[in-house]
């Protein structure tokens, strides 16, 4: 009889809406962190450890540390922008008024 037991990371999404990358400055990153879980045969049980929160850019890769508190001040001022037209979007929209399309975050 064999017991397969150990201690893996998963990212874990804090939130589902892009925001602006310092980097690249393209509507592409979301805030992420990389929790621990005990897993037993490779999967995961229960969460150990709960991670720092962290910038991730998806078009250019940059990572940025952000304190927990820094990330709360900034939702409010967040912009979005319009996946297929690329337009400036108010937070409340869910449909572009410029081009009709469903906002993808």
């Amino acid at each position: 009889f064999f017991f397969i037991a150990g201690v893996q990371p998963r990212t874990v999404k804090v939130d589902e809406q892009t925001v602006l990358c310092p980097s690249c400055g393209l509507y592409r990153a979301r805030m992420k962190r990389v929790d621990h879980y005990i897993s037993i045969f490779f999967l995961p049980v229960a969460r150990i450890k709960k991670g720092e929160p962290f910038l991730e850019c998806a078009a250019c890769g940059q990572m940025e540390e952000v304190s927990a508190q820094g990330w709360d001040r900034a939702l409010p001022n967040r912009q979005h922008q319009c996946g297929a037209c690329g337009k400036q979007l108010e937070q409340g929209f869910r449909f572009c008024p410029f081009c009709g399309k469903e906002r993808s975050s």
